[in-house]
């Protein structure tokens, strides 16, 4: 009589933490759909991290490009390079953004010829350039510091008359971004030629 008594016990102790442990499931999952998270970011799924909606948390560099009027052309240019997963990833990365303006002053028909399928790898080549991986403020940067790019190049760090620059390219702003940090910049800067 006592054995079945304990039997019962540890079965309704079972049942219970089961049900539980089911509810509280329940509850992470509705949780998640609360957090505006798209259904295919769940797990298992095979969402790309570019593909999660969040319209809650500080967005990453390339959603803060693509909510800039003046980043058009730098956002068509990196879903043409096939870098948008790349770049929506925790990182942390420094983009160095070119704006509109930059872009329209490389010589005519530049962009139009990198944007096309067979430029691929040159476009990334360039894109690259602009991207250093980690966070750079510009109080943390130094003239004549020579930073690595994600292509392999190093670039160079300048300080003129209070203005920070990349190479060439004036930082004109900065935009702090959930995954690092984009510094806009004036021009197109090139990767040395190998």
């Amino acid at each position: 009589m006592k054995t079945k008594f304990f039997i019962n016990s540890i079965l309704g102790f079972s049942l219970g933490f089961l049900l539980s442990c089911s509810n509280s499931n329940t509850g992470n999952q509705n949780s998640s759909e609360q957090n505006n998270t798209s259904p295919s970011a769940s797990a298992g799924s095979t969402a790309k991290q570019a593909d999660i909606n969040d319209d809650i948390s500080k967005p990453n560099v390339v959603k803060v490009a693509i909510g800039s009027k003046d980043h058009t052309t730098l956002v068509a240019a990196v879903q043409a390079a096939d870098l948008v997963n790349a770049l929506s990833n925790n990182g942390p990365f420094t983009v160095f953004a070119p704006t509109n303006a930059a872009f329209d002053a490389l010589p005519a028909g530049t962009v139009e010829g990198l944007l096309k399928p067979e430029k691929k790898e040159a476009l990334a080549d360039i894109l690259q350039y602009h991207v250093f991986v980690g966070v750079l403020n510009t109080e943390n940067l130094q003239d004549g510091q020579v930073i690595g790019m994600v292509n392999g190049s190093n670039a160079t760090i300048h300080i003129k008359d209070g203005k920070y620059m990349i190479n060439d390219a004036t930082i004109v702003g900065s935009v702090p971004a959930s995954n690092g940090i984009v510094h806009v910049i004036d021009k197109v800067i090139l990767p040395p030629a190998n």
